[in-house]
């Protein structure tokens, strides 16, 4: 890979398969209730906020006392969050390894809250293994915003234009490319190299 080329990996459903509905399948086996349950108690947008900062505690309190009737449904969103994780993506995850491999330094940027990040890092150790993390809990901002993709510049010494990112948000994408970074929307099937190499990356 030519020196200034650096990939930047998200994380969720980029190198780990994450879904609440890997959990709530079984919690609340109704089709039509769990949908509602994600759509109208345990949303995106409320866990979004865990992303941002907000601790777990206070995140599952703020709904038991709005929704008590699915008090222990919310409490399992905390508890047994890493059955929303069933597994890695195998190639996303070779691919980082031979990135490694060949002495390239790589980089993440995830919206990922603290307190799961932390287990992550024990459960999955090959998230161990980046020169350069940046994790919206810990700055208390998100991805599509363009002041997170700066803290990677700034933090860790790149420039936008040497920087190709890899995420299955589009929104997230459309945000590294108007801070000024390459970038891949990573949407399976997809060849992850094949993208890479296209972009200059020596795989």
């Amino acid at each position: 890979m030519p020196e200034n080329r650096k990939v930047v990996f998200d994380v969720g459903n980029v190198l780990l398969r994450w879904d609440p509905f890997h959990l709530y399948r079984n919690l609340i086996p109704d089709d039509a209730k769990r949908d509602w349950f994600l759509r109208n108690v345990c949303t995106s947008a409320w866990n979004i906020e865990q992303d941002r900062g907000r601790p777990w505690p206070e995140a599952v309190a703020l709904l038991v006392a709005e929704h008590p009737e699915w008090e222990a449904e919310i409490r399992a969103y905390d508890e047994r969050w890493h059955e929303t994780v069933p597994s890695t993506i195998e190639d996303s995850v070779a691919t980082l390894a031979e990135l490694k491999a060949k002495g390239e330094a790589v980089y993440a940027i995830t919206n990922f809250s603290r307190e799961k990040w932390a287990e992550c890092l024990i459960r999955f150790p090959f998230l161990q293994s980046f020169d350069g993390v940046v994790v919206s809990a810990h700055e208390r901002m998100l991805k599509p915003e363009r002041a997170i993709y700066e803290v990677l510049f700034d933090r860790y010494g790149l420039k936008a234009g040497d920087c190709i990112f890899v995420d299955d948000s589009e929104k997230n994408v459309v945000g590294a490319r108007a801070a000024g970074m390459r970038a891949v929307h990573f949407v399976e099937p997809i060849d992850l190299r094949a993208e890479l190499r296209g972009l200059g990356v020596r795989l």
